[in-house]
């Protein structure tokens, strides 16, 4: 019985002891702490190169601060087919591949019905207008939600790891852009009505919108800038949209005015720097409205913000254009601020913050001619338009578009599907693919095959869905660049390619800028290969909670 009692007395003691040591531990251990604010920034469609080369321009206070103070990933890629604004944005906040999330492109065939990302009828538009002012709850421009993404994302993480007490916010001019990153589980999300400046949500994330955004939108900024880029173009500002920020003389890392393959900017708010302008308003309220970086329960909030108007702007003008040069310089105005008010409203060294890119951006294919660097065009609906045609020659009965292009893929109609002669028509197609000049692989699109060299091999495989992708995929030979133009436009005499467009695999769409910065990050600069499904891994790893349920990417290791 002594013996019993001392063990038993022992046990009690080690134990007591065990936990007290474990609940030192525990209170002791830093890398258990978090920020009180995650930012996220992502340029849509910007180019890692942007960063170096417009570094001597940019001012000391925006992208220079994030390379001087923050963690530089250098050599960091997207791993997956197509390079697009709603993959880049789903893949960057869940650290994931389409194969998995179910976003394969901006929009995409769930069992061969079209649809767009982020629709979804069964909501209600919150705050937008018809052309008359009025409230339309069923405005498409309002009817959006995160439904059809089929994993979590690292803001849904940080809302179960907290018993949803912190707060997830997301905002973009683009609805994709705002949607996607915010997750399942947002506090909200906002984007740009597409018949007013106001931004809108849906009745997904509640029923009427905060205070702090009518107050925003009462302020009519997106209209006042709005008018003042029409003001602009209606001076008739010599060689282009807008008043270059410094003299035309001094953007030597650019193309002069006025070039063949620079297309029109026009008159939206969205095709404007003040675009970007007026996101970072967006995105300062927020934090002011929903007092981000100060939650009352002590958990951190997270503040997901996307710049749409570089990608707007990019389409129509190119990486070597004069207004590309002189958009990054006003985005670098744009960083500065937001870091600065972050520093002011949340403390330095309180926030994490960390800037990337949903994909980048080609060339020009005529600007690369004139300079002798080879470059051209893929004319995805000319193609499919002849492959049909071949297709119906080949298969009577065939309806007339048998077949669409869409995505690097080809996509066969229901009926085609169906038709019995399938397997055939599979055959027949992919044998019309392969001689085309154009296409440098063609395969089904769930058979990869061996020969296709790395890492494009894993790229196809990555951004294959089930039920989602189509039937054929496409691997373009090096250098093309998509054209939607119209055969009849083509034809013009002096036709040219205008501005650009991203989804293939070449770095020049794939290499994005990534750097972190803030909240216990150390400076450096790594040139290791890092992909942009690292990028979750990283941030859930810095806050101590649990990687996005699909997640596939590894934690950067800063050092």
């Amino acid at each position: 019985m002594k013996r019993t009692f001392t063990f038993l007395l022992l046990l009690t003691l080690t134990f007591g002891m065990s936990r007290a040591q474990q609940s030192d531990i525990a209170h002791s251990l830093p890398e258990l702490h978090q920020p009180r604010l995650v930012v996220g920034l992502v340029v849509d469609q910007m180019r890692w190169d942007y960063l170096t080369r417009y570094a001597h321009r940019y001012t000391d206070g925006g992208f220079v601060r994030l390379m001087r103070e923050g963690y530089n990933c250098n050599r960091t890629q997207i791993n997956y087919l197509p390079a697009i604004t709603a993959v880049g944005h789903t893949s960057v906040y869940t650290g994931s591949v389409p194969a998995f999330t179910g976003i394969i492109g901006n929009s995409f065939c769930i069992d061969h019905r079209r649809t767009y990302c982020t629709t979804d009828t069964t909501v209600r538009a919150i705050g937008a207008r018809t052309t008359s002012g009025q409230p339309d709850p069923t405005a498409w421009a309002g009817q959006h939600s995160p439904h059809n993404l089929m994993v979590t994302t690292m803001t849904d993480q940080l809302r179960l790891a907290t018993n949803f007490r912190a707060k997830t916010i997301g905002i973009a001019l683009k609805d994709r852009a705002a949607i996607l990153p915010a997750g399942h589980a947002a506090t909200a999300a906002y984007w740009l009505d597409a018949n007013s400046t106001d931004f809108i949500t849906s009745s997904y994330y509640m029923d009427d919108l905060p205070q702090w955004v009518k107050e925003f939108n009462a302020q009519r900024l997106g209209e006042r800038y709005a008018d003042e880029h029409l003001a602009m173009r209606n001076r008739r500002i010599k060689g282009g949209p807008w008043q270059l920020l410094h003299d035309e003389t001094t953007y030597v890392q650019s193309a002069p005015k006025g070039q063949p393959w620079e297309g029109s900017i026009g008159t939206s708010l969205k095709l404007s720097p003040w675009g970007m302008t007026y996101t970072i308003d967006m995105a300062c309220a927020a934090i002011a409205g929903e007092g981000l970086g100060h939650n009352p329960d002590g958990v951190p909030d997270f503040l997901a913000v996307s710049i749409s108007s570089t990608d707007m702007i990019g389409h129509a003008v190119s990486p070597n254009s004069i207004w590309m040069e002189d958009t990054y310089l006003r985005l670098d105005l744009e960083v500065e601020r937001l870091l600065n008010y972050l520093d002011t409203h949340v403390g330095r060294g309180n926030y994490l913050f960390f800037l990337t890119a949903d994909h980048a951006g080609a060339h020009n294919p005529h600007f690369r001619r004139d300079r002798r660097i080879p470059g051209d065009t893929w004319k995805g609906d000319h193609v499919a338009d002849s492959l049909c045609r071949d297709l119906q020659s080949a298969f009577p009965s065939l309806p007339a578009r048998a077949a669409t292009i869409d995505n690097m893929q080809v996509h066969f109609a229901d009926a085609t599907r169906a038709d019995a002669r399938f397997a055939d028509i599979m055959q027949f197609t992919l044998q019309w693919l392969s001689h085309h000049a154009d296409v440098a692989y063609a395969f089904p699109a769930d058979r990869v095959p061996d020969c296709v060299p790395e890492p494009v091999r894993t790229y196809a495989v990555n951004g294959y869905c089930p039920r989602r992708s189509g039937d054929i995929q496409l691997i373009y030979r090096s250098g093309l660049t998509e054209d939607y133009a119209r055969v009849a436009d083509m034809r013009k005499p002096g036709y040219v390619y205008r501005g650009t467009t991203h989804e293939v695999w070449s770095p020049d769409d794939t290499h994005i800028p990534l750097i972190f910065f803030g909240w216990n990050v150390p400076h450096g600069w790594d040139n290791r290969t890092h992909y942009i499904t690292d990028i979750a891994a990283t941030v859930t790893a810095l806050l101590n909670i649990q990687q996005p349920n699909a997640c596939v990417g590894n934690a950067i290791d800063f050092r």
